[in-house]
């Protein structure tokens, strides 16, 4: 296992200096679902929340959020961004999946601007769905594939995508219950 990178010699934190590393294309890839009411579900879908476009306010606020990752997340580096798309989608009656994929030219990963956006995605789900559902749950949350930079390419197997069971966008069934 390597050694963690944001503590000095002796043991104080500090931030990585990137400034030797090359400028490569980091890209990365999160997920993390929120369970629900299947009626709950379908007022989503159908867009009758009284709050509003669940959706579509739950995507900028994962945009906004990865935007703003070195701000929230105290030894991250503040990054320009290249680009930062979301997507939400009903995997089975009772679970939306949601997926961000975070890309930048830079000397290091963009994994926590990722995950942060799935995660505050996440959260604006639960805030505008929690007056009509007490039962909600938020995760697993997780890094589902990174590339660039010198560790390389990183992908986790395709049966632990999203907390979901091996064929699950297909089928709509999830994997282990998080509640």
């Amino acid at each position: 296992m390597d050694e963690l990178t944001h503590f000095d010699e002796s043991g104080a934190s500090r931030m990585v200096d990137v400034s030797g590393k090359q400028s490569t294309l980091r890209t990365a890839r999160a997920s993390g679902w929120v369970k629900m009411e299947p009626a709950t579900l379908s007022l989503v879908m159908d867009r009758r929340l009284a709050k509003g476009d669940v959706l579509e306010v739950a995507r900028l606020a994962g945009i906004m959020a990865a935007k703003r990752t070195g701000e929230l997340i105290p030894l991250c580096h503040p990054l320009g961004l290249d680009s930062v798309e979301i997507a939400l989608s009903p995997v089975a009656p009772d679970a939306l999946l949601i997926e961000a994929i975070v890309k930048m030219h830079g000397r290091t990963g963009v994994e926590m601007e990722a995950l942060t956006a799935v995660s505050i995605a996440a959260l604006t789900v639960y805030d505008m769905c929690k007056a009509v559902d007490r039962n909600l749950v938020i995760g697993p949350i997780q890094l589902d594939e990174k590339t660039g930079g010198g560790r390389g390419h990183f992908r986790r197997p395709a049966a632990a995508i999203g907390g979901l069971s091996h064929g699950a966008r297909e089928t709509g069934e999830c994997g282990s219950d998080p509640s």
